[in-house]
């Protein structure tokens, strides 16, 4: 349980946040077969290699390296970069409702995210509700990535964050980790309506269910 009633500012990450991003929503487009599509994620593309890219990596050097070590797998490795707007598939379900609620709440609302520099613009133009934030960053821009403490010293520097006063929300336990060891409270999202629960209960957002009554009918 989390004790943030006195928060001033709430973090969200971006990814499995409030944007859904999986580069299956790519793949399967370009693989007939689920098992080959989910080997070679696993085994070419890895989360390791697209983490370097979150961590400042350019990404045409990232793609040479992996050509390099998988020549027959080129066309499938370049589509990663070329075609990675097609793994955003929209916004996370109720969440920006979440955001929408917390802004006219008057809550002071950042973010920190784990994403390439490269592709973020991409994220900006189709993503209205990332200008409401008052300020975004970005592994890619800062050249290292979230559980790293440096990034969240990045953070609170930038913004004149007390991370006793913060509320973190992000769907990595580690982060969720990295973030409490620096003092930061913090909620790990799971999905819209428990994100809101917690919110209620820690006192950032109206109870809607509190004003409601049953209507006895008139006589």
């Amino acid at each position: 349980m989390v004790d943030v009633t006195s928060s001033t500012t709430v973090v969200f990450d971006l990814g499995g946040v409030l944007i859904q991003w999986d580069p299956r929503h790519l793949y399967r487009k370009l693989f007939d077969a689920p098992d080959e599509m989910e080997s070679f994620l696993a085994e070419v593309t890895t989360a390791d290699w697209n983490a370097q890219q979150d961590a400042g990596r350019p990404w045409a050097e990232a793609v040479e390296t992996l050509v390099a070590e998988h020549p027959e797998q080129r066309e499938l490795i370049e589509a990663f970069y070329l075609r990675w707007p097609e793994m955003l598939a929209g916004e996370m379900p109720g969440t920006v409702d979440v955001l929408t609620e917390l802004r006219a709440a008057g809550i002071r609302l950042v973010a920190l995210s784990n994403w390439s520099a490269e592709m973020f613009p991409v994220a900006l133009e189709r993503f209205d509700f990332l200008s409401w934030f008052e300020g975004i960053v970005i592994s890619g821009e800062v050249g290292v990535n979230k559980p790293d403490p440096r990034i969240f010293a990045h953070l609170v520097g930038r913004f004149g964050i007390e991370p006793a006063e913060s509320l973190f929300i992000d769907d990595s336990p580690t982060n969720i980790d990295a973030a409490r060891a620096l003092g930061f409270r913090a909620i790990q999202f799971t999905d819209a309506a428990e994100l809101r629960r917690e919110l209620v209960r820690l006192g950032l957002l109206p109870d809607v269910r509190a004003g409601s009554r049953t209507q006895q009918p008139s006589r």
